[in-house]
């Protein structure tokens, strides 16, 4: 991680930026932890641009925070109603063959990886929501399902901030902004994107849509789905695609009363960090020696918003090397099989926020910043009332711990800061 190289490139598709995003959102690092180590090697100031790109994560989950659910409907209205926009991602766009090089070869590269640089994703949602007038909903749920760091707050707040629902005007780009950020073959000259920002922001508020332009093969894309996948390697499978789920995913079938019984037993009377797809780093170092390790799949949050393969796999893959027990069930079984336990506890997550049985004790995901109690209307706004006071790393609140004197920025007692 160079993070001067970062502040000066992050917006080239090329540039330095970090691609750490999978492992926060599935909890492999947290925030504090990512500053702190980058910190070490490299001095930085409260504000320098890394900090603050960081910053925009939490705001995204203060705002969630507050809002809960809410966050699935526009935050208030946008250039045009509700109404005016579809509820479904064109077929030409979902096959990378719009026609529009930087629209297709973001398709490509999202079903390829499982991951966009940012401008590219807003460049996407830009041309699905302001010219083929597509609602942002439903482009934030189908990208969402593609991304191996799919966060709700993060991935969909962006789409309203793209939309204009979640800032004051929306945001649009032209062809010339693609020429100075992508590579060539990125490129989009002669398409509908090259013309002015003020023709632009016309289309954007007219309901009708640009037409499309199909063109080229396309791609497939890639199914999604909320089964865990052989990788899984599940003891206890419930509640999925009905009794011949297992053998068409090769695995032998299982007696359902004999699994359940036995998946009770195991954790009878034992210490369990129970590992999930949002708590995928190393168990605490403060359980006790023989705690359980258990792998919980959440069948019933993942039947609503179902991941690719590849999504799948990187979770399911992690959460396999963990544990020695692995469960696939919704949040009621889960419960039911815990009441033997002596004590269970994991890393919380907003996404299981309701689904998780009363009897779990879950840790609070680190801050990096201080709590805000009341909600801010903005980023600015938050970012205000959470480095006011702050001036070295150390200031804040996920941080005062873990730096040596070095990597806080704070000047040395009759020196002065770098």
């Amino acid at each position: 991680m160079r993070p001067d190289a970062y502040a000066r490139t992050r917006n080239a598709l090329d540039g330095a930026v970090t691609r750490l995003s999978p492992y926060l959102t599935h909890g492999l690092l947290e925030l504090p932890e990512v500053l702190a180590a980058v910190a070490a090697r490299h001095p930085l100031g409260v504000q320098h641009k890394f900090v603050y790109e960081l910053g925009w994560r939490e705001y995204f989950h203060h705002v969630w925070a507050h809002r809960g659910d809410g966050i699935l409907q526009s935050l208030h209205a946008g250039p045009l109603p509700d109404a005016a926009y579809a509820a479904e991602v064109p077929t030409d766009v979902r096959e990378a063959r719009s026609g529009v090089p930087v629209i297709d070869q973001a398709v490509r590269g999202l079903y390829a990886e499982g991951w966009l640089h940012n401008h590219a994703r807003m460049w996407l949602a830009s041309y699905l929501v302001h010219l083929r007038k597509v609602h942002w909903r439903a482009g934030a749920d189908w990208l969402w399902g593609h991304l191996l760091d799919g966060d709700l707050a993060s991935n969909h707040l962006s789409w309203q901030w793209v939309a204009g629902t979640g800032s004051h005007q929306p945001y649009l780009f032209n062809a010339g902004n693609v020429a100075r950020h992508a590579p060539p073959h990125w490129h989009s000259p002669g398409s509908v994107l090259d013309t002015s920002y003020e023709a632009l922001d016309a289309l954007a508020r007219d309901p009708l849509a640009v037409p499309a332009t199909p063109a080229g093969e396309g791609v497939d894309e890639p199914g999604r789905d909320a089964a865990p996948g052989p990788s899984f390697a599940a003891q206890l499978e419930q509640g999925l695609a009905g009794p011949g789920a297992a053998a068409a995913r090769g695995t032998p079938p299982v007696d359902p009363a004999a699994a359940l019984a036995a998946a009770a037993d195991a954790v009878r009377g034992r210490e369990v960090w129970l590992a999930h797809p949002w708590a995928l780093g190393d168990p605490p170092a403060d359980l006790a020696p023989d705690t359980l390790v258990l792998a919980w799949w959440p069948v019933d949050v993942l039947s609503a918003r179902p991941w690719s393969a590849a999504r799948r796999d990187f979770a399911a893959t992690r959460l396999a090397a963990l544990s020695t027990q692995r469960w696939a069930c919704d949040g009621a079984t889960l419960g039911r099989l815990l009441a033997g336990a002596r004590r269970v506890r994991t890393r919380g997550d907003p996404q299981l926020a309701g689904r998780l049985p009363a009897s779990v004790q879950a840790r609070p995901v680190p801050r990096l910043f201080a709590a805000v109690e009341r909600p801010c209307p903005s980023f600015s706004a938050w970012w205000r009332r959470v480095t006011r006071g702050v001036h070295a790393l150390d200031d804040l609140p996920g941080l005062a711990a873990r730096l040596p004197d070095a990597a806080t920025g704070r000047p040395a007692p009759g020196g002065s800061a770098p």
